[in-house]
């Protein structure tokens, strides 16, 4: 299995399009990175939401989705199911951003996702983060969009348990959606599971990787004369 984390960790951004998406698409690897990497800092930037219950609820969740973090939360206000008419105040925070420093992993929705405002934040993140180790979550909604994804991180049932009790804890607004119960969240994390070995896993597109290759310290490249 290949480990495609770096061995220092200091710095996560995390890219959600509504207050829940980040949560729903990657708590767990939020729970499992932050406690392998303890003081982490983590920078959530969220399109829609601002003012509202929505943005509290947020707050409290990567709160506790980000144990031990130093966490920063910017919500922005664009209308819900408009973003792409705002596409510019929405590139120049995602900008904003980037001229602020340099994430050693970059976590937001895929590009194919079939909600508008989730693709056109995906679309938005390779302009401003073009060499960065960028993963795409999914989440599973009625426009059956998913994709056959191409990253998995294996989630121990405990982990499991722990995301789908928090995603019941602070996301109140969301339970009377038909897609928001614990049947779903499991029931994906199972398929995902199964397809990399393991019981339960999330599942993420990685669109790009760069590989480089450095030959352990007092060995030479294979194939190569020294003499």
């Amino acid at each position: 299995m290949l480990n495609l984390l770096p061995e220092r960790l200091d710095r996560i951004l995390l890219l959600g399009a509504h207050c829940d998406d980040i949560a729903i698409g990657a708590g767990g690897a939020l729970l499992e990175l932050c406690r392998a990497y303890p003081g982490v800092h983590v920078t959530a930037l969220v399109l829609t939401g601002a003012g509202s219950l929505r943005e509290e609820e947020e707050r409290a969740a990567l709160t506790a989705f980000c144990p031990g973090a130093h966490l920063e939360v910017v919500v922005l206000d664009l209308p819900d199911g408009r973003v792409p008419q705002h596409w510019e105040r929405a590139k120049t925070a995602l900008e904003d951003l980037r001229a602020r420093g340099e994430p050693d992993l970059v976590i937001g929705p895929s590009p194919h996702d079939a909600h508008q405002d989730h693709r056109t934040l995906a679309q938005m993140i390779p302009t401003a983060y073009r060499d960065h180790l960028t993963l795409g979550y999914e989440i599973l909604k009625w426009e059956g969009d998913l994709a056959q994804p191409t990253v998995y991180l294996p989630l121990a049932e405990p982990v499991l348990r722990e995301k789908i009790a928090k995603l019941n804890e602070h996301y109140g607004s969301q339970r009377d959606r038909t897609w928001f119960d614990d049947e779903t969240f499991r029931g994906i994390a199972r398929v995902r599971g199964v397809q990399c070995h393991a019981r339960y896993a999330e599942a993420f597109h990685v669109q790009k990787l760069t590989l480089s290759v450095a030959p352990i310290a007092g060995s030479e490249p294979a194939g190569f004369d020294t003499a």
